[in-house]
């Protein structure tokens, strides 16, 4: 008798990190529901080059609460349930506080937090809810969520979303102590600078550079070392990872 295929959320997969994540799921055998915000076009293309089968696509607005709700009804109704969630869908707003008008701030902050804190937390939500009422229990369950190495640092330029992804790995380590004893393990990674697409103009400017630099490797990470590390923590060995913020930068900033 085979074993039953891992099914795998991954929020955020129409490009970069997420798009690394789905590909790298689907390649250990896991069928995939592919999420996206609004670049569908980009979603289906994610979703037809994955190796495998049973793939779904799903969508919704993080910030929206019901959008949260009927996106993952939508993936557990496409796959027949979900066993493991990448919380990795993020809002980025590069903001400088002196330059920066209150109306200006109080979107960022309220658009950035939304999608980042709120919408992963309504997210985390519903995946438990269905991961507590499946008929084979919840035992086995993976949550991991991608967070960042801003959390650590500060992120001066963009200080909403350093702030999201501090209160991101609180909530990871808050998830782990609560869910442990259903058997569900909740972790994070915490990437540094990651070459996708939204950073090849930045990358290849005048502070490219220093960036690379920034580790003693002096280059940044790629899509798939990310996707590498989310692939253990979501996989059978990782359970006593649970409550684990993992640095994936290269040692670019060590705590």
């Amino acid at each position: 008798m085979t074993s039953p295929r891992t099914r795998s959320l991954v929020t955020g997969a129409s490009r970069g990190i997420g798009a690394a994540i789905a590909h790298r799921l689907a390649a250990r055998g896991d069928r995939v529901a592919v999420h996206y915000g609004s670049s569908a076009d980009a979603a289906r293309a994610v979703l037809d080059s994955l190796p495998g089968d049973g793939h779904v696509l799903v969508s919704g607005d993080l910030g929206v609460p019901a959008d949260v709700a009927s996106m993952v009804a939508a993936a557990v109704e496409g796959m027949g349930g979900v066993d493991v969630l990448v919380n990795n869908a993020a809002a980025h707003d590069a903001l400088v506080i002196e330059d920066s008008d209150y109306e200006q701030w109080q979107y960022s902050w309220n658009r950035v937090l939304s999608v980042n804190l709120t919408g992963t937390a309504n997210v985390s939500w519903q995946v438990v809810r269905h991961l507590l009422d499946r008929p084979e229990g919840p035992d086995g369950g993976r949550i991991v969520t991608v967070g960042s190495r801003g959390a650590f640092r500060g992120e001066p330029q963009a200080m909403a979303y350093g702030a999201s992804k501090a209160a991101v790995h609180s909530l990871t380590q808050s998830l782990a102590l609560a869910l442990g004893r259903h058997g569900i393990g909740v972790s994070a990674v915490a990437p540094g600078f990651v070459a996708t697409d939204m950073a090849t103009e930045l990358l290849a400017g005048p502070v490219g550079d220093g960036i690379r630099a920034q580790s003693p490797f002096n280059r940044v990470g790629e899509p798939p070392e990310v996707a590498a590390a989310v692939e253990f923590l979501t996989g059978p060995d990782a359970l006593w990872c649970s409550g684990a913020v993992l640095d994936v930068n290269g040692a670019s900033y060590l705590r």
